[in-house]
């Protein structure tokens, strides 16, 4: 069975109807010959953008030369209202600054100090999915939307989704991202910085609503540090760590910043993510028992169970092949280049995008089926080098890439253990903020035999 996927546009369009499907879906508005190409370029009358696929200029753009291609500010504008500047929008020495702080809280180390966290997290998503299981189907994207979060608040803050302020952080957020913030007039004007964006007071109003919670979650931490009572998590590891090079630590506005993108990157990515890979095991129901089979070695739930789960990795990470949570990436030139005899303008967009470079059909064997045993094939061990980047590449890969490939295997074991998929229905896949189903994914939960 070839897991769902969107309809592509036709190749040429008005603008006036590209920004309606660009509204509706990311996904759904490109051109099914994006699959093909190396290179595609895309005019308007207010710019130019170009798509690359061809896996060198990835790695130029990415690797090579990332200081000559900052991060465009176009798609994120609809996220400022929340994440201020957080790392996932800023560029050059503010973002490094940003990473020297960020970067040792994930380092290999403490990520292994992480896991009772996500242990119990995943636990309690098996307990939580019993009074769900049975004959009618259940939305597992809110299912793993509440493990995610549940993730994040207890290795971020070492409080359980269940705490006051962390249940109120999730239930804003899910309210944040049905206003599709992602969606602003930014995204296809290029507007000086001092121009309005036009966000709705909804979306302004809930933005500063989980801003004024998460700082009441940060003072607070603070005060824990001041008098020594701080608990040794990732939120007290990167309030303490100074700049290498200036000695600065975050002032509070500033952690905010970067505690409102963990909670997105973590939260939002890792439950779609997850989503995804239930659903592909729903449907491929060998695969289902294999990573059940596996999930046995949760039985002695030290962090050495990580190593263990090598067929649940292969699936996890085929799902984030087929449905990378973050289907684009945007760059921009910050001066005129030649890429494959093409003349590209100083500020030109460069559209680098996971969800066709995943699916490249020059590329990659069988790219729309899933197939977890591809990444023990030459072809997919290449591929892997060169062509698969769900948590982008080079110094602006997401810092927490170790972090969800720690958790997604584990939440996954620990519910496939627990509990048998099977699907009720076929979900559209659409992008807003991550590549989510269009009207959620519905399956049909039972209890395995526990004994067996």
């Amino acid at each position: 069975m070839i897991p769902p996927k969107p309809p592509a546009r036709p190749d040429k369009v008005s603008l006036r109807r590209y920004v309606r499907l660009f509204r509706a879906d990311l996904l759904s508005a490109q051109p099914a010959r994006l699959y093909r190409a190396w290179m595609a370029e895309f005019k308007t009358p207010f710019f130019r953008s170009f798509l690359l696929n061809q896996p060198e200029l990835v790695q130029t753009v990415l690797k090579d030369r990332p200081d000559d291609f900052p991060k465009s500010d176009r798609v994120s504008e609809g996220l400022r209202p929340l994440l201020g500047q957080s790392v996932f929008l800023t560029n050059g020495e503010t973002w490094k600054r940003q990473r020297r702080i960020i970067d040792p809280a994930f380092e290999g180390g403490r990520l292994k100090e992480t896991w009772p966290a996500m242990l119990a997290a995943a636990e309690a998503c098996v307990l939580r999915l019993e009074a769900e299981a049975g004959p009618d189907p259940v939305e597992i994207e809110a299912v793993t939307s509440h493990a995610a979060a549940d993730v994040i608040f207890r290795t971020l803050f070492s409080i359980p989704i269940e705490h006051e302020v962390a249940a109120q952080v999730f239930d804003l957020f899910r309210a944040y991202q049905r206003e599709q913030p992602i969606v602003n007039l930014g995204a296809f004007l290029p507007l000086p910085r001092w121009a309005p964006r036009f966000f709705s007071r909804r979306t302004r109003a809930t933005a500063k609503e989980i801003r004024g919670l998460i700082t009441r979650l940060t003072t607070e931490r603070q005060e824990q540090i001041a008098a020594g009572t701080a608990p040794d998590d990732l939120a007290t590891k990167i309030m303490t760590t100074p700049d290498p090079e200036t000695g600065e630590i975050f002032e509070t506005s500033e952690m905010v910043d970067q505690v409102a993108i963990f909670f997105l990157a973590g939260h939002e990515t890792s439950a779609s993510a997850l989503a995804w890979c239930l659903y592909l095991l729903a449907t491929h129901p060998d695969w289902q028992e294999r990573v059940a089979e596996e999930a046995r070695a949760l039985e002695t739930p030290g962090f050495g169970a990580v190593s263990r789960l090598t067929v649940t990795r292969d699936v996890f990470r085929e799902a984030l092949r087929l449905y990378p949570p973050v289907p684009m990436m945007v760059r921009e030139a910050s001066r005129p280049e030649r890429f494959r005899d093409r003349h590209v303008p100083r500020g030109a967009p460069l559209v680098i995008s996971p969800w066709h470079l995943h699916r490249h059909e020059r590329l990659w064997d069988n790219p729309d089926g899933f197939d977890p045993d591809r990444w023990q094939t030459e072809n997919g061990r290449e591929c892997q080098r060169k062509a698969y980047i769900p948590f982008s590449a080079g110094p602006r890969v997401c810092t927490g890439a170790g972090f969800a490939m720690v958790e997604g295997p584990l939440l996954l074991a620990a519910l496939t253990r627990a509990y048998r998929f099977e699907p009720t229905d076929v979900p559209v896949p659409v992008a807003h903020l991550t590549v989510r189903s269009k009207s959620g994914i519905r399956l049909r939960v039972t209890t395995r035999d526990r004994n067996r």
